[in-house]
């Protein structure tokens, strides 16, 4: 489980981040929505270990990142906003490297490359230096640095952004088959079809705080919105969208 409790954070004195506080179930799918400059990924970098919270608290499966960060990284594939691919190095060379800063040994570290590599439908990129891959080849990759040395907690940062429809596909199958062996998955996105069919829980963040919470169906009912969109609207901006009006025939 993820838990974040009453986290402040700001950037020249103005506040990003207002006793922000949430959790993320083990073995679901949890969903982070927000307008832009709401704290989304102010929160998810906390949670990460990259920055550091003012005051409050995260506990990612029970430890704190502020105080074990190599412990809390043991725990925890990130698929960021940044991708930080070298683009000189193979795929298999850097996920190598990668595996090997995750503390995975001699003995289990050809296992996870190979597991890894099949699971993510890499083989054709596996000897091929980075430079030049697609944006979906750059997105496999960085989920496949994620997920090298098992983590029981995986973060996501808009993970489809720029994708095609066949890596959209494949992200997708992976997070499902991920929370079906137990995965802790929270990810941020502005897809409201992707949010919708994916998640267990939806977050609604604004200004820093949450604003709403649940699946998307009782968001619905508690804004009184048909759509996930319309409900994040009326949560994120204090207002239901706009209804167009329909002359009669």
């Amino acid at each position: 489980m993820i838990s974040v409790e009453k986290i402040r954070k700001s950037f020249a004195g103005k506040p990003v981040l207002r006793d922000l506080s949430f959790e993320v179930p083990d073995g679901k799918i949890t969903a982070l929505l927000g307008a832009n400059g709401a704290g989304k990924t102010s929160c998810l970098r906390i949670i990460c270990g990259l920055l550091q919270a003012k005051s409050g608290r995260v506990l990612v499966g029970g430890i704190d990142p502020a105080v074990d960060p190599q412990g809390a990284r043991r725990q925890l594939g990130v698929v960021g906003d940044r991708e930080g691919l070298y683009e000189r190095l193979t795929v298999a060379e850097y996920l190598k490297i990668f595996a090997q800063m995750q503390g995975l040994g001699s003995g289990e570290l050809q296992g996870a490359l190979d597991a890894v590599r099949e699971e993510l439908e890499l083989s054709a990129l596996w000897e091929r230096r980075m430079g030049g891959f697609s944006q979906g080849e750059r997105m496999k990759v960085s989920l496949a640095r994620a997920l090298v040395h098992r983590p029981q907690h995986l973060i996501l940062d808009e993970p489809t952004r720029g994708l095609d429809v066949l890596a959209v596909r494949l992200l997708r199958k992976t997070l499902l088959r991920l929370r079906a062996g137990g995965t802790t998955i929270l990810f941020s996105s502005h897809v409201m079809p992707e949010v919708a069919e994916l998640s267990d829980s939806v977050l609604v963040m604004s200004e820093g705080r949450v604003v709403g919470r649940g699946t998307p169906a009782e968001l619905g009912r508690e804004t009184g919105c048909e759509s996930l969109e319309d409900s994040f609207v009326a949560l994120a901006y204090g207002r239901l969208p706009a209804r167009q009006e329909v002359e009669p025939a």
